[in-house]
């Protein structure tokens, strides 16, 4: 995929492209953020953008010629994909072999590119191998290094790189790439989205079906503590809340939807735009709870939610979390 098929991150996509036109990209990279947003998207379309036979005067790769489609099926000889292996680690031997294919010139591209999976997994070793090569890389060799977790690599092996940082994805973003690359209708694709964090990789493994019925058990208990006072009926609403979830990773998924429902009704609280909802296609259910969340409450709830989530990562009993949290809505 060209660099033009890829969802958000537009200002690192743009300093990519004006790096290969010009001819003035680094030749080490480290692709940091969230997993699941795009980042190994873009060290492909990087690769295809360097050594497309057809690329445009912008920098972006065509996407459809030879060397693209060899890069996109992981079968050109000289763009090299290193990930963790059995151990979870990335050993010497890996990086070693990259270097070494690495100081040849390019078999059958422009350029050859290596590009670093779940970079964090090199092994001290590994790293220090790669020093040298990150500060002198062959003219001809790019390297690119992707991580969540830049500041686990060592820090001479990050002095050595430029950075660029990868965020979060819209709501928006994610549910597009869902239904256009993963099949999902919209309705799925747009609870899918809105719990997942800005992560196509997190929504893709939360799943449609536990995305939709998360939201709406946590609609149900916004309404209720919305409403009424009633400890009772506000108790009945966390029994409901916390008895469908069928453990702690299942509350945790419903703490997070009604975190993100909060935040749109804090949007529209403050007469920002629809167009910005993650949960867009339940505006009206939105306006609707509206009245019973003006700024203020909506801003206290989500506090109330951020502490119940920290609750369940210290081991609170999921029970009493979600007790606690109806009563303090």
């Amino acid at each position: 995929m060209p660099f033009s098929g890829i969802a958000g991150h537009r200002p690192v996509i743009d300093l990519l492209k004006r790096g290969v036109a010009r001819q003035t990209l680094p030749p080490s990279l480290i692709f940091a953020g969230p997993d699941g947003v795009g980042k190994r998207l873009a060290a492909v379309a990087l690769a295809q953008a360097l050594n497309c036979d057809r690329r445009d005067a912008g920098g972006d790769a065509c996407g459809t010629c030879a060397s693209c489609a060899r890069i996109a099926r992981s079968v050109h000889a000289d763009v090299l994909i290193m990930e963790p292996g059995d151990s979870g680690t990335i050993k010497v031997d890996q990086v070693r072999d990259a270097i070494d294919r690495s100081a040849y010139r390019p078999f059958e591209g422009k350029r050859r590119v290596v590009i670093v999976e779940q970079a964090d997994a090199l092994v001290p070793e590994a790293q220090n191998a790669l020093l040298k090569t990150l500060e002198e890389p062959p003219s001809a060799s790019v390297f690119v290094l992707i991580t969540a977790r830049p500041d686990v690599l060592l820090v001479t092996v990050r002095s050595r790189c430029q950075r660029l940082r990868f965020g979060p994805l819209s709501a928006a973003e994610v549910a597009g790439i869902l239904m256009r690359d993963h099949g999902f209708a919209e309705t799925d694709a747009r609870a899918a989205a809105a719990a997942a964090d800005g992560s196509v990789g997190r929504a893709l493994e939360e799943g449609a079906e536990e995305a939709i019925e998360a939201r709406e058990a946590a609609a149900r208990l916004l309404q209720t503590a919305g409403s009424s006072t009633d400890v009772r009926r506000r108790l009945d609403a966390a029994k409901a809340l916390a008895g469908g979830a069928a453990d702690r990773d299942d509350l945790s998924r419903r703490l997070l939807a009604m975190s993100s429902l909060l935040r749109d009704l804090g949007l529209l609280g403050a007469q920002g735009g629809a167009h910005a909802l993650a949960n867009a296609d339940l505006e009206a259910q939105l306006q609707a709870l509206l009245r019973h969340y003006d700024p203020p409450r909506t801003l206290d709830a989500f506090a109330v939610v951020d502490r119940a989530l920290e609750a369940l990562d210290r081991n609170a009993s999921p029970k009493i979390v979600a007790d606690w949290l109806a009563l303090h809505l």
